[in-house]
């Protein structure tokens, strides 16, 4: 690798340390700034941090390879997430943001949801905690083996290793530089990081693509090349079956249960703000989605037109950043591949650590824990939480559209039914709550268990079971 993209990478490093370190600096030392800036996120930095924390390595490396591999049929996968986002936004974000302040100025969805059913206020807060921090575990490692996978294409060779791999290297850098700003900066770093490194994907997204079809002879040379391989490589419908579609637009019900991006609609300074918040983070995730759609298929006709051979088709955009750009731009480019990465795990490691502090910590621990004691422990979680998380990724032969399918069904089928009509039907009780919550995690969990996921992906089954255990539980315990 040459000086140049050594030069982007480290002051992309620098930059997050920086923006980590102004976080520290700003911060108050209490728990409400720690873990959700003083609900003072603007609507452009709550828009670009929740997209960038939602889009994570997946959007550069996971679905540019099954686009790479498959073909167009897998841009379902971003169909349904942009209509399941759209639909967050009207849904949840505004009755989310106002809910939990009112609900006793609640700093964690677990905190919300004993608030809004004090009846089973302990077990919400546990069995809500436990999923968090175990989906978590899993979610955070797909973004540290995302970062495994990068060093591996693109770093080794600057360094000589002898006592561990190249892969697990990356890993410990990745998740190091992750772990000191969120530590010390809290949720505002995160955001703030987030934020600039949502401006550095897109970006990104936008130039390769555009400098692939200037390069390569347009798209007409590429779709010529595309159709060469497979006729059907550009048809939406290719061996597309029913129960596929489905499990490729479902994706999208992921949304309304995912504890990193919906607290970001918590720390907005106000429900007014929600409107605008929403139209950046659309524009932006369009901008993105089709960005990566256009790695990953433009990217297949390069690789056939140049006759060269790519092993793991996950490691496209690394390939093309190395090849079709001056160092300094590959510099920057890999850094957008890592801003994917970190932002994701960033807000991961926080929104458990909270969980872990506030759930568990002060629940049973110490009740009359200090401000300043509340935010010591929760840094020592984002520590350990990444620690897990590091042991689950070293498997270099992970992969990271699996790792986060499974994790975004867990959270999904768990979560989302339940933040749906905790906000929206005022009959659901605690324990139709505590019911949807065990329903939806163990259904995704059983379902992944005995291998029915490549019939029908996991979040199906679970997010319809967890719904119907909440309004069935919630009608045979309602007192209305």
């Amino acid at each position: 690798m040459q000086t140049g993209t050594l030069i982007s990478l480290a002051l992309y490093f620098l930059l997050m340390i920086a923006i980590g370190l102004y976080a520290w600096r700003k911060s108050t030392g209490n728990s409400e700034e720690y873990m959700l800036g003083g609900r003072q996120l603007s609507p452009a930095v709550a828009a670009l941090s929740a997209g960038a924390s939602d889009m994570s390595g997946w959007l550069l490396l996971g679905l540019p390879g099954a686009l790479y591999a498959t073909g167009l049929v897998e841009a379902w996968i971003g169909i349904g997430l942009f209509v399941g986002a759209l639909a967050n936004w009207i849904v949840v974000a505004p009755r989310l943001r106002e809910q939990t302040e009112s609900y006793g100025n609640s700093l964690t969805i677990p905190e919300f949801l004993a608030n809004r059913f004090p009846d089973q206020a302990t077990a919400l807060r546990v069995t809500s905690a436990i999923i968090i921090v175990l989906f978590f575990s899993v979610y955070t490692a797909a973004g540290l083996v995302g970062g495994g996978k990068l060093f591996v294409s693109s770093f080794a060779s600057l360094f000589d290793i002898t006592s561990i791999s190249d892969y697990m290297l990356g890993i410990y850098i990745t998740g190091g530089v992750v772990v000191a700003y969120t530590m010390f900066g809290g949720f505002l770093a995160v955001s703030l990081t987030d934020f600039v490194q949502g401006c550095i994907m897109v970006v990104a997204l936008v130039l390769m693509p555009a400098v692939i079809l200037y390069d390569d002879g347009g798209w007409t040379a590429a779709s010529t090349t595309l159709t060469a391989i497979d006729p059907e490589y550009l048809s939406l419908t290719k061996g597309l079956t029913f129960l596929g579609f489905v499990s490729a637009v479902t994706w999208g019900l992921g949304y309304f249960g995912q504890p990193h991006i919906i607290v970001r609609f918590m720390a907005l300074r106000s429900v007014k703000d929600v409107p605008t918040a929403r139209n950046i983070g659309m524009i932006w995730m369009g901008i993105a989605l089709l960005g990566a759609i256009g790695v990953g298929i433009l990217g297949r006709a390069y690789v056939e037109q140049n006759g060269m051979q790519l092993d793991d088709a996950e490691t496209i955009f690394i390939l093309l950043a190395n090849l079709l750009f001056h160092p300094l731009i590959t510099g920057f480019l890999l850094a957008a591949l890592l801003a994917a990465i970190m932002s994701t795990i960033s807000s991961q490691l926080l929104v458990a650590s909270s969980s872990l502090t506030e759930d568990f910590y002060r629940l049973f621990l110490r009740k009359g824990a200090s401000e300043r004691e509340m935010v010591t422990v929760g840094r020592l979680c984002v520590l350990a939480v990444a620690i897990i998380a590091a042991v689950i990724a070293a498997d270099p032969e992970s992969e990271v559209l699996g790792l986060v399918s499974n994790a975004w069904a867990g959270f999904g089928a768990a979560f989302g039914p339940l933040i749906i009509l905790a906000l929206t039907w005022k009959r659901m009780t605690g324990a139709g709550a505590v019911a949807g919550l065990v329903t939806g995690a163990g259904v995704v969990a059983l379902w992944i268990a005995i291998g029915w996921s490549s019939s029908l992906y996991e979040i199906v089954p679970g997010f319809a079971a967890a719904m119907a255990a909440i309004i069935g539980v919630s009608l045979l315990t309602s007192r209305d």
